[in-house]
Formats: structure tokens, sequence, C-alpha cells
């Protein structure tokens, strides 16, 4: 059975910095895609960024680029999204998210971890 569990939301000041991990068990983890949604309050769930099993692709939507980046460390079965200079619009619960392809991680994962907020605040 494969789990996600994000860690790292929080409370941060607009303008500073915050990093938040995945960890996937059950399963090997080099063969998924990883991606990140968000859904903020009375909005529907969005998709922020993604990264290949290996790496070496990415992409994110356009209101991030710039500012948030996305790595796995295949090692440590871990995926991290480093979101620089947050604003309050970024203020949602963030979703890590997994399939074995980055096209469909984009819009239709498999799998879904169960969330973590993250508020900003100016």
């Amino acid at each position: 059975q494969v789990q996600l569990v994000e860690s790292g939301g929080g409370l941060v000041q607009a303008g500073e910095s915050l990093r938040l991990s995945c960890r996937v068990f059950g399963r090997t983890f080099s063969w998924f895609a990883m991606g990140w949604f968000r859904q903020a309050p009375g909005k529907e769930r969005e998709f922020v960024a993604g990264i290949s099993g290996n790496g070496g692709s990415t992409v994110s939507t356009d209101s991030v680029k710039g500012r948030f980046t996305i790595s796995r460390d295949n090692a440590k079965n871990t995926v991290y999204p480093q979101m620089n200079s947050l604003k309050r619009e970024d203020t949602a619960v963030y979703y890590c998210a997994a399939h074995y392809e980055i096209e469909k991680v984009t819009t239709a994962p498999a799998f879904w971890g169960p969330g973590t907020q993250v508020t900003v605040s100016s």
C-alpha cells in the first residue's frame, strides 16, 4: 500500500520561505513522478509543481514560477517543494501527490497525502 506523508507546513510572514517535505512509503520511490497541489478556502484544488522520477524534469504553474522549486532525494524517498517569497495568496492546504507518469501527476494523481496547512500573513 502506498502512503504519502507531508510535513513542514506552518505560519510564515509574507516574503519569507518555507520548505515542505513529502515522504513516500510502500513502493519504490523512484518509480513515481511526484507533484504538489494546493487548495485555498473556497477554491478548487490546483496543481503547483511536479517532478519526474529521476528528478530530471520539473514543471510548475505560472503563479509560482521563479519563487517555488521542487526537488527530490530518492535515497530518502522524499520530495521537497522549496517556497520562497511567499505571498498571502499562497495560503492553502498543500497536498503531495504521486503517479507513475509525470503527465498524469499534474492532472490525475493516483495517490495523495492528507495535506499540510501553509498560512502566509502580511
